[in-house]
């Protein structure tokens, strides 16, 4: 307990920590100033992006589920998925959230093979943004981009290959790396699933990357579509780490570092990634509502079962 409490006022501290490092290093005022100025229409545009990916995001989970042998009815996969959002969003790692979601969907099949649909479901989300990143990639070899790489990048990509080259040859690892691989295969990768995972990923993904664009035209910062596909999922990669809380601090410092890869100013990234960030917040919060209704429905079946 005394550990958990530690790790979350620690994750808690380095977003404190990261909120004044950005405020003096990325012109926090700046960053206020162009937020005051925004264009509502644009925002709306990213909140409606936002919400049909949590619809795909919710229904990939049911079909990933379904293929480990759990049946999870439309509007409780609905139900459940914004309860998780709400919950990651509020507390510190990001992943709380999705524990619930697991937990709570254990009764049929038990809680190893809920957690595995969580995760699966949460890793395919990733290849989803992932090949969102390597098209873009592949389109900027063949069209000039505008973007002007620092040589840090070159140097993180170096850095970042040979990591996961040792993580892959790790002879510890290798036979629990290959028996996920084939148990996230069966799940994500069947013939019979594939094309609706791969839709369901990349059009969630698009819609996400789509939506930070769209926080950044409300805020008059202009983003060429190559840099949209290349510069946004950096930076949303940066959620995926628990450092933090839901990724603040995490995305808003990747945005700094990436906007000006494009031209634009560290102040631009870091009002863009705070608008994005507020915008998700506001459409998780329909997951206030599901207690409610979990008590409600709980509530109705005790009366049912009453003599």
């Amino acid at each position: 307990m005394t550990r958990a409490i530690l790790w979350r006022g620690g994750q808690i501290g380095v977003l404190v920590g990261l909120a004044l490092l950005l405020w003096h290093a990325a012109d926090g005022r700046t960053a206020l100033e162009q937020m005051r100025h925004v264009d509502p229409r644009w925002l709306v545009a990213a909140a409606i992006l936002l919400s049909v990916q949590t619809i795909l995001s919710a229904q990939r989970w049911r079909l990933t589920a379904a293929q480990l042998g759990l049946a999870i009815p439309v509007f409780s996969a609905l139900k459940e998925y914004y309860l998780a959002q709400i919950v990651n969003q509020s507390l510190p790692g990001g992943v709380l959230g999705d524990a619930g979601r697991a937990l709570r969907s254990r009764g049929q099949a038990g809680l190893a093979v809920a957690a595995q649909a969580v995760v699966f479901e949460r890793v395919a989300g990733q290849l989803g943004l992932l090949a969102v990143l390597t098209c873009g990639a592949c389109a900027g070899l063949l069209m000039p981009t505008g973007l002007n790489w620092p040589d840090w990048v070159g140097q993180a990509v170096f850095v970042g290959g040979i990591a996961a080259a040792f993580f892959a040859a790790s002879g510890a690892l290798a036979p629990i790396v290959r028996r996920a691989a084939r148990q996230f295969a069966d799940a994500v990768w069947a013939p019979r699933v594939r094309l609706q995972q791969i839709v369901l990923s990349v059009t969630a993904a698009l819609c996400n990357v789509a939506a930070f664009a769209c926080c950044a035209f409300a805020l008059g910062v202009a983003m060429p579509a190559v840099a949209v596909a290349v510069l946004v999922p950096l930076i949303l990669f940066a959620m995926v780490l628990p450092l933090s809380v839901a990724g603040w601090g995490l995305r808003e410092g990747a945005a700094a570092l990436l906007f000006p890869v494009m031209g634009a100013t560290a102040a631009s990234g870091l009002a863009t990634s705070i608008a994005f960030g507020s915008v998700f917040l506001l459409t998780t919060l329909p997951g206030l509502l599901v207690p409610l209704l979990l008590t409600s429905t709980a509530h109705s079946k005790g009366e049912n079962n009453a003599p």
